[in-house]
């Protein structure tokens, strides 16, 4: 009952709001709230070819909307509509801007430590998360995040510091030790850009990790590649050490039908292994995909067909279940505004 009211609610709230976004007319030309609404469906079929399984999967049915007031305050609520069938808030927070480049947000909202091109639907280039991206921790959690832009020289940088509960989201648990940890960008999306970050996550008495990496990336007109590194230490005797890495890259080529506008080549190889020895595991992917997209305004959208190739010594207990861990073919299909 608690969970259908949320639902009405928030599609209620959600509708209000859409209205008074797009009532704004000629006498009202300079709004000082602006509003952003923006959603994913993320649709996928998949076969796992050495088992012979297959299925059908609605992957992710994102909806959200971000506000900014006169430039001072800021906002930011998404939700999944079905998650594997679980309906789940991701994004909740307000932001408070005090100054030119400088920002606090509060509330659920992401961690310093992912970038948004592997762990985000609407921009990854594959149709599967790099390792990376899916087994080290949730992407999200519960605290206070500071980011803080300026240039060196002519460079631009952002400095992140976030306070976390460490218990990831919808969970507000009370803690003696929280996680924090930040990260350093220098550079932008578009050329040259470099990070490295850090992460210290107390999560319970048996769980205790620390994460940090490094990434680079760079991109011109019709090309990027991307590459980054994170290793997870344990510091209690009941986890081991995790340490991932990807590479990846996708050309863009102009297509001119009735239903597509480019054509994008992407491959990638990342790895995923544990520090156990002879009983740990160690797991390499290679992904050759190929995307169809097509731009129409402000509505996007994707066919995508992804082949996975695993080459793996033991069977990882991250993998929930055998057709993780085997070749596949995935055929997706992605639209987001």
């Amino acid at each position: 009952m608690q969970t259908r009211l949320f639902h009405t609610l928030f599609v209620f709230l959600f509708m209000v709001i859409s209205h008074g976004a797009f009532a704004v007319s000629g006498e009202d030309a300079k709004p000082s709230h602006t509003y952003k609404l923006d959603g994913v469906l993320k649709n996928k079929f998949e076969h796992a070819t050495e088992i012979g399984t297959s299925r059908f999967t609605v992957r992710n049915s994102r909806m959200g909307i971000a506000g900014d007031i006169n430039g001072a305050y800021g906002y930011r609520v998404q939700v999944e509509w079905s998650d594997e069938g679980q309906f789940k808030v991701l994004d909740l927070s307000g932001t408070i801007k005090p100054v030119k480049g400088l920002s606090f947000t509060l509330g659920q909202t992401s961690i310093p430590l992912f970038n948004t091109y592997i762990v985000s639907p609407n921009e990854m280039m594959f149709a599967n998360r790099a390792f990376i991206g899916k087994y080290f921790l949730s992407t999200r959690d519960l605290g206070l995040i500071t980011k803080y832009d300026f240039r060196l020289g002519e460079v631009p940088t952002r400095l992140e510091f976030g306070l976390f509960n460490g218990n990831a989201i919808n969970s507000p648990v009370w803690k003696k030790k929280m996680a924090y940890g930040g990260r350093i960008i220098v550079g932008s999306m578009e050329g040259a850009r470099v990070t490295a970050k850090i992460y210290d996550y107390p999560k319970e008495e048996e769980t205790h990790h620390l994460f940090y990496g490094a990434d680079l990336r760079y991109e011109a007109a019709n090309w990027k590649l991307e590459t980054e590194v994170m290793k997870r230490e344990s510091k209690t005797e009941f986890h081991t050490d995790l340490f991932s890495y990807y590479v990846q890259g996708a050309y863009v080529l102009p297509l001119k039908t009735k239903l597509f506008d480019s054509l994008m080549p992407a491959l990638r190889w990342d790895g995923i292994s544990d520090t156990q020895g002879d009983a740990g595991f160690d797991v390499k992917r290679l992904t050759a995909g190929i995307d169809f997209g097509s731009k129409r305004n402000l509505f996007t959208s994707i066919l995508r067909v992804n082949y996975e190739w695993y080459f793996g010594t033991n069977s990882p207990p991250i993998f929930k279940s055998p057709e993780v861990g085997s070749d596949k073919v995935s055929v997706e299909l992605l639209l987001r505004f």
